[in-house]
């Protein structure tokens, strides 16, 4: 299936109304006087049951309109993508749909504007199992005879400076099964690299972000979620009124360090775990080893732990690895 089209607006009212060219504001609920006068009446109603203060309301999430790449300002291009699987297995599972949403944003972490869409179902070689169906939705009639327009994907993602997924570590290795292009890209995670604690969430599933931001959307299709999730990455939340999206954008330009902890003593797991060391099997070609990943300026500290509590040896030089956005959530 190719990318969709759909002609720019003159303007669109939600609740993260933007300024022209998408630059970030003040979540609005202006009336719209484009809306129709029962859409003004619900709007209404709804404005009425919330000052009362005894009801939440939730919005349906309308995705925002798309103009022409080159007529967005803003120099950078981010594509938030989602994929709808057969399984969990990168080994074994294949993608049934495709979804992504292209953006263009500057380098401070301002938005710019939806420059691009592209959704896509496949038939997989195996019967997709009915846990998957009853999650998504999505049948064996609906896939049948359905096969992805990698071109139109790869002509999409080329130009991207960063690929956003939420759970990069389970959507990177099916998209890179789908295009090598994906493995050259700088991957960013919204589940790990924004504190949605810390931001005053609940929860990082994007089913409670999105409630949390005040809207409902068909979730659990791949275009939809990507819909979704740059709609909460753009609203100011907090105390400090902070921008996810910026957010994340910071925290991919950081360097981790990957260490494994070979031939740590059995006796110290516990130890190792608690700080919150994950074991590594072997299998997947990783070192068989407990393992972490810390930010570049936690390294030293990190090192000085390893060899004072773990090996007790001061020259300890356990294997570490140095990870930007271009190695990280990979298989």
């Amino acid at each position: 299936m190719k990318a969709l089209k759909m002609k720019p607006f003159s303007s669109q009212i939600d609740m993260f109304e933007a300024q022209p060219h998408h630059k970030q504001s003040e979540p609005s609920r202006r009336i719209n006087p484009q809306k129709t006068k029962a859409e003004d009446f619900d709007e209404l109603m709804a404005r009425r049951l919330e000052k009362t203060g005894r009801f939440r309301i939730l919005r349906q999430l309308t995705p925002r309109p798309i103009i022409e790449r080159q007529d967005s300002l803003f120099e950078r291009l981010a594509i938030v993508i989602d994929t709808e699987t057969t399984g969990l297995s990168h080994q074994t599972d294949q993608v049934i749909e495709f979804g992504a949403v292209a953006f263009t944003y500057n380098d401070d972490g301002s938005f710019g504007d939806v420059v691009g869409v592209f959704n896509g179902l496949q038939q997989p070689t195996t019967p997709i199992p009915a846990e998957i169906t009853r999650i998504t939705g999505i049948t064996n009639e609906m896939v049948q005879g359905q096969v992805l327009d990698i071109k139109a994907i790869e002509a999409m993602i080329a130009p991207a400076d960063l690929i956003i997924a939420h759970n990069a570590k389970f959507d990177r290795p099916f998209c890179e099964k789908l295009s090598p292009l994906f493995a050259s890209k700088a991957w960013a995670c919204s589940v790990a690299e924004i504190r949605w604690a810390d931001l005053g969430f609940e929860g990082s599933k994007l089913g409670y972000l999105v409630g949390q931001a005040g809207l409902f959307h068909n979730g659990h299709r791949a275009t939809d979620d990507c819909h979704a999730l740059l709609e909460v990455m753009l609203q100011p939340v907090g105390r400090k009124k902070t921008i996810p999206f910026a957010e994340l954008l910071q925290a991919s330009r950081k360097s981790r360090i990957r260490i494994y902890a070979e031939n740590s003593p059995f006796d110290l797991k516990d130890h190792l775990k608690k700080r919150g060391y994950r074991w590594s099997d072997g299998t997947d070609g990783r070192p068989k080893a407990w393992w972490t990943e810390v930010d570049e300026s936690d390294y030293a500290a990190e090192l000085d732990y390893l060899r004072t509590d773990i090996y007790r040896w001061k020259e300890a030089e356990p294997l570490s690895i140095r990870l930007t956005a271009v190695e990280r959530f990979k298989a």
